[in-house]
């Protein structure tokens, strides 16, 4: 039987850094609007035609930063996986599509350094790729979907052995006193 890379104690600890890094970005995202304010986000939806700007704007927040440390913790992450998803394609195809691919483009070079322009979409792409590969592959070691996992197991694993003993005491012969 062939096995898959998951499969073995190391491929449980793949996904870690990749968890961390995802959720950790979105948190830093979340956090960094809210910092601002989110009138200010709210005005960027309503300049890209987003309805609802205000509430969209703390409903993204909120995702980004609830959203982004269940990641982190490994928690819930194929449901919470979706809607990350579904944000970094409407960032990506109202922002960042008219930029380029490059999450980095230089516009120019001064005396201070260089100028950069405004991101294409390479980094949603990343986060796209990331947050399905977690979806897919599982959250990993050290993570509140495997300990979610393993304690269902155990239930259902006590569950089979008590409905076994049933099953098995109701078909014994009964002794002759």
């Amino acid at each position: 039987m062939t096995r898959m890379p998951g499969d073995t104690p190391s491929g449980r600890w793949a996904p870690v850094l990749l968890r961390l890094v995802v959720g950790f970005g979105f948190m830093a995202h979340g956090a960094a609007k809210l910092s601002r304010g989110p009138a200010g986000f709210a005005r960027l939806l309503a300049q890209i035609g987003a309805p609802l700007p205000k509430v969209m704007a703390w409903a993204g927040m909120l995702l980004e930063l609830f959203g982004g440390a269940a990641i982190f913790l490994g928690a819930f992450v194929t449901v919470v996986g979706g809607p990350l998803i579904v944000m970094m394609l409407v960032a990506m195809f109202t922002v960042h599509l008219r930029y380029g691919f490059s999450a980095i483009n230089t516009i120019g070079l001064t005396a201070d350094g260089p100028q950069f322009g405004p991101p294409g979409y390479e980094v949603n792409l990343l986060y796209i790729a990331g947050l399905v590969a977690l979806m897919v592959g599982g959250a990993g070691a050290w993570s509140v979907d495997r300990t979610l996992a393993g304690r269902r197991d155990t239930s259902r694993a006590l569950a089979g052995r008590r409905v076994a003993r049933a099953g098995h005491d109701q078909t014994a012969p009964k002794e002759l006193s």
